[in-house]
């Protein structure tokens, strides 16, 4: 895990003394564990963990002026000298449109901004502290910082509506760090702290321009390259050397047994439409894409492609062929990792403390799996869906800007999946009832829903279609909490809606966008529960740049049916891949569902006793009976939400990995300085109101 952290104090020299870190509570030196500082007081900053020399630079115009960027970041010195210049008066956002996936933070005498992404995968969170305000790109350094008990409403919220960006506000399950909404930054003054957005805001009263399609998908191809050879042209890293032979091992097995990556550039090849163009771009670019001459399986220039081939679930053989199938190029070196029940969800419940809850807890021993044979630095699709491919409520943004003739194919398409000649009606209906719908009526209704445990909804990919059609909904969890917390929940939905007042974005492009927070949340969860020791995995997809020019494609062009695929496929013609295997981008049937409930059936018994006696039951968030009913009915095959199961699960694995830690994020810090000192109450009320 690596994060940068820093704080900015009301007074020059309240914060410490030199770069010895900070005086605390107690009069103790403070500072992070294993840190390199890159500046130090007034306002130090320090970077945490172990980043790459190339990922951390820092640029001085002066004493009182200078600029660090963490991360994969394609400008180079003089444009961060120049991006820091014109910085100082203020301006932020041309700190964010270098390619790359970065942190970029600038000290401007006494003035420290620092820029949070688009997506939210590099998100930015504080707290106060010392009189001033402290900041991180991680929320428990800071939480072990002030000591921060647990947010129990912002917990529940997580459960009850985790899409709806109302319920869960600027909290972080630590009660009083908070975090910056994606496409802002914070900016810190003298300890003031003051959030600002940089990405213009479109206009409700006057519709869009329409967009030409041709130079859109150009854009997002333009972009996607870019952020593809930003990663190629940055310094090669080869893991630690290998201790030395195991009798009946090879090179490949020895370094994924003892979790090493092989070195160079690799990327998922799982016979989809995102994976697959990552590695197609990758391995045709120049720029050495390959492994190290020299190192691993002497492979050359070829780029290491890792397709996971499920043993336990069946229904992905249309997926691996075309896999197959491209990584017959020469330019690839194609690895399949097998997996049977070992690697199922819930298989291995053991695993590190993330810093966020999230559902990827359950599947992380299936990710590692795979990426441990994979390379240094790894591509993966993730991001491309939530990016690229149309909500259902974009349905109504299309009627409000009054382009209704767009909404046929998609409807059409809905019409042949269902097979009733309703379903046009239905779902016009539906759109149109949303686009008349205000935002805060869109609240209210779902705190009316929570209020009443109202949690059925249609079956099926029409059904599903018409759930999505609304401004919020109940998360899959929902039904399984206790009455206070949902009760909890919707009081501060109704304290949104009545702050909100009438103005509001499109629906359509308000759940992209939190459904795109959302994933990107997960995959940093993901990313740090399924980590390999000297592995960088990369989504391009969820890059700034990259998501601009994803925002940038009209609307009627991304409700089409396999408008994913179709922009994917110009955009390999456009590099000048364009041998693809029959059948590449055709939507997928096989779903994570049938992996998923085979955990759960493999798994039953650890999961019952894990919830035998649940920290969640203490928090007052679910009683143990339901949840463990619940366990059983999934595991006999009952059709009950899984993906709901998978939130309260990783939740409790996650309270349970927290409260059984040791240590701290600080030396020189008592030993009770540290998240949640006094661990959870029994509760049998309803929740405390979060900060």
């Amino acid at each position: 895990m690596r994060w940068l952290v820093g704080w900015s104090s009301t007074a020059a020299g309240a914060a410490g003394i030199g770069t010895a870190g900070a005086v605390g509570y107690d009069g103790e030196t403070v500072h992070p564990v294993g840190s390199q500082l890159l500046w130090g007081d007034p306002d130090p900053l320090w970077a945490v963990g172990d980043w790459r020399p190339d990922e951390v630079r820092v640029v001085h115009a002066d004493a009182q002026h200078r600029i660090a960027v963490l991360g994969i970041c394609g400008a180079t010195d003089e444009d961060l000298r120049r991006g820091l210049f014109t910085a100082r008066g203020g301006a932020v956002r041309h700190l964010t449109t270098w390619p790359g996936s970065y942190t970029a933070v600038v000290q401007a005498g006494r003035r420290i901004t620092v820029c949070g992404d688009l997506a939210g995968a590099r998100p930015v969170f504080h707290t106060p502290w010392a009189g001033g305000t402290a900041y991180a790109t991680a929320a428990l350094p800071l939480a072990d910082l002030v000591e921060a008990n647990l947010d129990f409403t912002h917990l529940a919220a997580l459960l009850a509506a985790p899409d709806v960006p109302a319920a869960l506000r600027d909290t972080t399950p630590y009660d009083g760090v908070r975090r910056i909404p994606p496409g802002h930054a914070l900016v810190l003054r003298a300890g003031a702290r003051e959030i600002a957005g940089y990405e213009p805001v479109a206009s409700l009263a006057v519709a869009a321009p329409p967009a030409d399609p041709a130079r859109a998908v150009d854009a997002v191809r333009d972009t996607l390259v870019e952020a593809v050879r930003t990663r190629l042209a940055a310094p090669r890293h080869v893991p630690d050397l290998d201790p030395g032979p195991v009798p009946g091992m090879g090179p490949a097995e020895r370094r994924a047994a003892r979790g090493m990556p092989v070195p160079g550039i690799g990327a998922d090849l799982s016979g989809g439409p995102a994976s697959g163009t990552l590695a197609l771009l990758a391995a045709g670019l120049p720029g050495r894409p390959g492994t190290l001459l020299g190192h691993g399986t002497g492979a050359g220039e070829r780029l290491l492609a890792v397709t996971f081939n499920d043993l336990a679930v069946t229904g992905r053989e249309a997926e691996l062929e075309r896999a197959g199938a491209l990584a017959a190029d020469p330019r690839l070196h194609h690895v399949v990792v097998t997996g049977a029940e070992e690697t199922l969800p819930y298989a291995d419940l053991d695993g590190p403390l993330t810093d966020e809850p999230g559902p990827s807890l359950v599947v992380a021993a299936r990710h590692r799996a795979r990426l441990a044979a994979g390379s240094a630095d790894h591509f993966t699709g993730h991001g491309a869906r939530q990016v690229l491919d149309a909500h259902p409520a974009r349905l109504a943004d299309l009627l409000v800007d009054r382009r209704r003739r767009h909404l046929v194919r998609p409807v059409a398409a809905l019409a042949r999946a269902d097979g009733s000649v309703l379903v046009p009606a239905r779902v016009y209906g539906a759109a149109r009832r949303l686009a008349r719908t205000p935002y805060r009526a869109g609240l209210e209704v779902l705190a009316e829903r929570l209020m009443r445990r109202r949690f059925d909804e249609p079956k099926g990919a029409v059904g599903a279609s018409l759930a999505a059609l609304a401004w919020a909904r109940p998360g899959p969890a929902a039904r399984w909490l206790t009455g206070e917390a949902l009760a909890e929940v919707s009081v501060l939905l109704q304290a949104e809606a009545d702050r909100s007042g009438t103005g509001a974005q499109r629906p359509g492009d308000y759940r992209a966008r939190a459904a795109l927070a959302r994933h990107a949340a997960d995959l940093r969860v993901l990313e740090q529960a399924a980590e390999i020791r000297s592995q960088r995995l990369h989504a391009p997809f969820l890059d700034n740049q990259v998501v601009r020019a994803c925002r940038d494609l009209p609307e009627a062009l991304r409700v089409q049916p396999g408008a994913r695929a179709a922009i994917l496929r110009t955009v390999l013609e456009g590099a000048g891949v364009t041998d693809l295997p029959p059948g590449w981008g055709a939507p997928s049937h096989a779903s994570t569902t049938a992996a998923a409930r085979a955990g759960l059936r493999a798994a039953a018994d650890p999961l019952l006793d894990l919830f035998s006696t649940p920290l969640l039951a203490d928090a007052g968030l679910v009683e143990a009976r339901v949840v463990r009913k619940a366990v059983r009915s999934a595991a006999a095959g009952e059709p009950l939400p899984l993906d709901g199961l998978a939130d309260l699960i990783s939740l409790e694995l996650w309270l349970r990995r927290l409260l059984s830690r040791r240590g701290t994020c600080w030396t020189g810090t008592p030993t009770r300085s540290r998240a949640v000192p006094s661990g959870i109450q029994p509760r049998r009320s309803a929740l405390t109101p979060g900060a």
